[in-house]
Parts: structure tokens; C-alpha cells; sequence
């Protein structure tokens, strides 16, 4: 088991004596439950191969947020098939990529075609 420092004692020994008051208001919780309510059935077993890199950054993203790395993943593609994850705006996206030109298309097919 992981060293729990000063402040992680000082917190746990405030909740052992009721201290802590939530911050969630009623509308959160209700938010809350009904997410965990939907994405708590699990009937079905999914396998995947993932990067080593991949995995170990989804690993880090659910240590900071406090979960599982399984719930992540199953938390992304849940939101993901619900709509609730939406790609990034195309503004951004033509902000930071530029389209490709007929020219540069045609450049690159050429680069590797003399390969």
C-alpha cells in the first residue's frame, strides 16, 4: 500500500469524524446516479490490444481522476455512443491543420512513388 502523506491523513481523520460536508448540489447527484446507473450493467466482455503507450497514458488519465483504468475506457466509449463526446470543432481542427492541396497531395503520391 502506497505512504499516505500529512495532508491524506489530515483529510481521512476529517471524514472518520463527519467533517466534510459534499459540494455536489442535488442536481449533480442526480446526474451522478443516473450516469453510474447506465454505466454500471455490465453484460458483456469486450478484449482489445492497445499500445504499450496508449495504455500507460490512459492508466495516468484514470489515476487522476480517481478510477479504474477499465471504468475509463468503459466511460469514454460509453460517452462516446451516446453523444456525449464530440470530436473537436472544426474551427480548431482548420486552425491547426491545414487542408491539403491538390499540388502537395500530388507532390506527396509522387515522394512515395519513386520509393
Amino acid at each position: 500500500m502506497p505512504k499516505i502523506d500529512e495532508y491524506e491523513i489530515e483529510v481521512l481523520n476529517a471524514y472518520e469524524k463527519g467533517q466534510l460536508k459534499s459540494v455536489a448540489t442535488k442536481a449533480e447527484l442526480a446526474k451522478f446516479k443516473a450516469t453510474a446507473r447506465a454505466t454500471a450493467i455490465k453484460d458483456r466482455r469486450v478484449n482489445i490490444r492497445l499500445s504499450s503507450g496508449d495504455l500507460n497514458d490512459i492508466q495516468v488519465k484514470a489515476l487522476e481522476q480517481g478510477m479504474p483504468y477499465q471504468t475509463l475506457i468503459a466511460s469514454v466509449l460509453h460517452k462516446y455512443v451516446s453523444g456525449r463526446l464530440a470530436e473537436k470543432s472544426d474551427a480548431v481542427t482548420s486552425a491547426t491543420h491545414k487542408p491539403a492541396t491538390k499540388k502537395t497531395a500530388t507532390a506527396k503520391r509522387r515522394a512515395t512513388s519513386d520509393r
